[in-house]
């Protein structure tokens, strides 16, 4: 099955994805509210949780909490597919593989580990080792957690909204350039280079989902994409700083380097689905079934 028959299924009215869209952020919020409450009362939570949510000064409260919002988006999601859309919430997933999962995180894997031997090339001064670099308890807690965040935005952006855009647009490529923008705009508080890289990192991932009909490979290369940034190589200028690592980078003036090797790398993941997953449907396939 195609991403587009996955997509299909169901009641698919552009009004329905308008209040799914509504509906999915606002039954996490009051889950998270329902949550935030007792715990506020029972003095569980710091006094600067704001800060703590933003930035890394405590993995053990950053990752599991952030896991913990990203998971609630996640089941306010699923919960509007399944009332909204009258459909299961796994056909956002398409045609799950754990073999495609694996592969797109061992590919991404090896090219950030080219591309930080790149960076330690161009500037040496600007890596150094962790004194103390993260156990084995705190690496399954970053882990898991980022397991959960990076899930959630796939299964948010490219199996929720590149579904629904798929079917409005009738183009893989339009649909995947809308979703792009709209996860790059998610990143914009992360600062300019990130979201730029956001907006090609989505684009890149909404095709890659269309191509192989899934968002397992796409799954996959997200999750090791967050867990190198935050437990291998850690950036002092990226989301994760503070996050104990293993080696610390401080190269800001890459920062634009990066995003060109995003790009390649994701050019090349493209490249690699196009030659190894099933021919295009012809065009006509991409007529939405009235």
């Amino acid at each position: 099955m195609t991403f587009l028959d996955y997509a299909r299924r169901g009641r698919n009215a552009g009004w329905r994805y308008a209040l799914g869209m509504v509906l999915g952020p606002l039954v996490g919020l009051i889950l998270g509210a329902l949550l935030l409450v007792p715990a506020t009362l029972n003095h569980l939570l710091p006094d600067d949780i704001e800060s703590q949510l933003t930035h890394v000064k405590d993995p053990l409260f950053f990752f599991p909490t952030t896991a913990a919002v990203f998971g609630l988006f996640l089941v306010g999601y699923g919960l509007a597919v399944f009332l909204v859309h009258r459909k299961s919430p796994l056909d956002l997933l398409g045609g799950w593989t754990w073999k495609a999962f694996a592969l797109g995180a061992g590919l991404w894997l090896a090219y950030l580990g080219v591309c930080s031997a790149v960076e330690f090339a161009l500037t040496p001064k600007g890596f150094h080792l962790s004194s103390t670099p993260p156990d084995l308890k705190l690496i399954l807690i970053v882990t898991a957690a980022l397991g959960v965040q990076t899930f959630a935005e796939e299964y948010v952006f490219r199996g929720y909204l590149t579904q629904g855009l798929l079917l409005g647009l009738k183009s893989p490529l339009a649909a995947s350039l809308v979703c792009g923008l709209a996860f790059g705009a998610l990143h914009i508080p992360n600062g300019t280079p990130q979201a730029a890289s956001a907006v090609i990192f989505g684009i890149g991932l909404s095709l890659i989902a269309i191509r192989t009909g899934s968002l397992a490979f796409g799954s996959g290369l997200h999750l090791i994409n967050n867990a190198y940034g935050a437990l291998i190589v850690v950036s002092q200028q990226d989301v994760f700083q503070g996050s104990p690592g293993f080696i610390y980078q401080n190269t800001p003036h890459l920062a634009w380097w990066d995003l060109a090797l995003g790009l390649g790398g994701l050019a090349a993941m493209a490249l690699v689905v196009s030659r190894s997953g099933p021919r295009p449907t012809a065009e006509t396939e991409l007529e939405v079934q009235t």
